[in-house]
């Protein structure tokens, strides 16, 4: 008994010690990725460029990406999960240097969790040179059978193993990493079910069938609100919030409302919703306008689920593109963008917030309640009128309209 005691107690102090020697009160990177239009564009033309459902079954693979693309993607991903957290890769021939910054919850021991490894690629997959997860060195055997380990439990899930299966070979050069795998033609929909778990899949559908009923009712008008479907949603989401989580009740209004106004269905996203009943088609506006529901909807859902930077950058991304050749750059539009956003914010932050959308929209709110009135401002403007009048993006002139916009949206009661 004494020996078990003082094993167990042996194993505890050396746990914290690992834990005490792996959080940090100084981050190893500072500063968080900007996501700018151009990041945007370059995204998706190497998208499209490796677009891998373009791609027979069982034909190989190689996907090319360089040092810059890579860090910007990784950061975006890691801030999707852990705001204030950073990344920095830096590859070389069949080396490929990994520091990185994780912003930790409040906690006892400190603020960050700092990684600094070294891969060297192999025949196959990257093994480790060293780990270092703050002051705690990892030794590499360790972490490669850490790693060898993870995969087998990966290969061998139902779920995980056909996506772990196809990447065949990972290799490094100066700034450049270059992925060959074998692609599947049943992954797409295998990957949306897993990115969807079941439990949210249900909370989908639940919203959906009531979108099918207000949308299917006989007699209905051809055009419907924007409000009296936000209100309707937003409605049945306060029923389910009842001793459940409203946060998650209201991102789901959001995200059927989004595709649903956009004229998408959650197929898109979850195979199995294609068997789902249809909602029925009716145009929509807000403040007039049906555009404007897209470029909110849009928005609202883009920071629901992600919560990330790309929300606001996105609309901006559109348009700067309708600028050049399209309907023209609009402010008109980037407001309802930035409207959008705030609303999906606020209405999937906390419990409070989530609430106070409830309340609000139950009590009857109209579309300039949700959206500030945006007449007076700039639209239509082609690339050359833009550029005479506003410069660039960022200019002294452009940061006024956008302040403009957000002092608009800031005076709504629902935004305070």
């Amino acid at each position: 008994m004494r020996t078990i005691l003082i094993l167990t107690i042996g194993a505890w102090l050396a746990l914290l010690s690992a834990i005490y020697l792996s959080v940090e009160n100084r981050p190893l990177i500072t500063g968080i990725a900007e996501f700018t239009p151009a990041h945007i564009e370059r995204a998706k033309h190497i998208l499209s460029h490796n677009n891998p459902r373009k791609m027979k079954g069982g034909a190989l693979r190689t996907i090319a990406i360089s040092q810059e693309d890579l860090d910007l993607v990784v950061n975006y991903l890691v801030n999707s999960y852990s705001k204030g957290s950073a990344t920095n890769i830096t590859l070389k021939q069949g080396i490929a240097n990994v520091r990185a910054t994780v912003e930790l919850p409040p906690n006892p021991f400190g603020h960050y969790l700092n990684i600094d490894a070294k891969l060297r690629a192999t025949k196959s997959l990257p093994r480790f040179e060293y780990l270092h997860i703050g002051k705690l060195p990892v030794p590499a055997f360790v972490a490669n059978w850490l790693l060898k380990f993870g995969i087998k439990k990966l290969q061998a899930s139902e779920d995980y193993g056909a996506a772990v299966d196809i990447i065949k070979n990972v290799s490094t050069s100066d700034n450049m990493l270059r992925v060959v795998f074998e692609w599947n033609e049943a992954l797409p929909n295998h990957i949306k079910a897993l990115l969807v778990p079941p439990k949210e899949q249900e909370r989908l559908k639940a919203y959906h069938e009531r979108l099918v009923e207000l949308t299917g009712k006989p007699g209905s008008k051809r055009n419907l609100q924007f409000n009296e479907l936000l209100r309707a949603l937003f409605e049945f989401a306060t029923q389910r919030s009842n001793g459940g989580n409203p946060v998650a009740e209201n991102r789901a209004a959001i995200i059927v409302m989004a595709f649903y106004v956009n004229g998408k269905g959650l197929g898109d996203i979850i195979p199995a919703a294609r068997q789902w009943p249809k909602s029925t088609l009716r145009s929509m506006t807000l403040n007039g306008r049906r555009d404007f529901t897209q470029h909110f909807t849009i928005s609202a859902v883009l920071a629901a689920t992600a919560g990330s930077p790309l929300s606001d950058v996105i609309g901006l991304h559109k348009e700067i593109k309708d600028s050049q050749g399209g309907s023209g750059f609009s402010f008109n539009d980037l407001a309802a963008d930035r409207a959008g956003t705030r609303f999906g914010e606020l209405a999937t932050t906390n419990d409070s917030g989530a609430k106070k959308v409830q309340r609000q929209l139950a009590a009857g709110l109209r579309d300039s309640d949700v959206m500030p009135d945006v007449k007076d401002l700039p639209e239509y403007m082609q690339e050359i009128e833009f550029k005479r009048r506003y410069g660039d993006i960022g200019s002294p002139a452009y940061t006024k309209m956008t302040n403009e916009i957000e002092r608009r949206i800031a005076a709504l009661p629902l935004y305070h």
